[in-house]
């Protein structure tokens, strides 16, 4: 394989083109050809700084069968750029499967650092919680939410989502209903000129988009990431409360079916994770 072919993972600005990094435009000038996930949005990118360069459209629906071509013309000898319509190709976009199949088949890939909105989102939330789990953009369906954020309840870490701003009112509506007591923040428009960050408990910052989302919409526009703060204290202790209440409900079920109260105090430990002790005092009061 000729030692001059690679991949390079071009990132790009959120909004804001003083974001643009000089290794990345050293390596858009220095390709032999850029692919864009948006030919028109890189294209006006590479206007923007003066780089003419032959585009060639990678978007979702391409690059499933265009990905081994691409691979063969890096290991051909040419130089491939790659760039997302914002941010970091990859994350939550085509470009992961393009990286992939270089991978695999031993294809040289060079990615540059640069601009991510889950991070920046990450940062400019504020939270508390020093780890982040990033889920990608949020499901569509309010059954499909519930079920992805079943085993995310327990993750010590803050919860990472993009939305569309379609979607972020009843996105809101289903974390709130699931995470109520909880921290979190709505950033929008990140680096550009109409950057917003609104944060709070999670059943205040639904209301305010509910009420803007009611109002037609105004000041829900632009690209959305939804941060969310990790367990709180309250949330552990009003947690802590519901399976005391459920465990007692259950004791006296089975006080009333003639268990005993060492064995109750079992049960009911082991089905609601509650400490040994605080189950046999349940047990005698059932």
């Amino acid at each position: 394989m000729p030692a001059s072919g690679k991949l390079v993972v071009c990132p790009t600005p959120l909004g804001n083109l003083g974001d643009m990094t000089a290794r990345a435009l050293e390596a858009l000038r220095a390709a032999d050809v850029v692919c864009a996930e948006d030919t028109r949005v890189t294209g006006r990118l590479l206007a923007a700084y003066g780089i003419e360069k032959r585009l060639e459209r990678l978007d979702e629906a391409l690059i499933g069968e265009r990905a081994s071509v691409l691979v063969e013309r890096v290991a051909a000898g040419e130089v491939i750029a790659y760039c997302s319509d914002a941010g970091m190709p990859g994350v939550s976009d085509p470009g992961l499967r393009l990286v992939r199949a270089a991978r695999e088949a031993g294809a040289p890939v060079e990615v540059l650092p640069g601009p991510t909105a889950a991070a920046t989102a990450y940062v400019a939330s504020g939270c508390d919680n020093p780890r982040f789990y990033f889920g990608g953009f949020f499901p569509r369906k309010d059954a499909e939410r519930r079920t992805a954020l079943a085993p995310l309840r327990a993750l010590d870490a803050a919860l990472i989502f993009y939305e569309s701003p379609n979607r972020l009112a009843s996105a809101l509506e289903v974390l709130a209903d699931e995470l109520p007591h909880r921290e979190a923040a709505v950033c929008r428009e990140l680096t550009k000129l109409h950057e917003e960050v609104v944060r709070g408990p999670l059943p205040e910052v639904r209301d305010e988009f509910a009420a803007r989302a009611a109002a037609g919409g105004r000041g829900i526009k632009g690209e959305i990431v939804i941060v969310v703060d990790g367990p709180s204290a309250a949330e552990g202790a009003a947690a802590e409360h519901h399976a005391e209440v459920s465990a007692r409900a259950r004791a006296a079920e089975l006080k009333a079916q003639g268990m005993r109260n060492k064995d109750i105090a079992r049960a009911v430990a082991e089905e609601f994770g509650i400490a040994r002790n605080v189950a046999y005092g349940i047990a005698l009061e059932a």
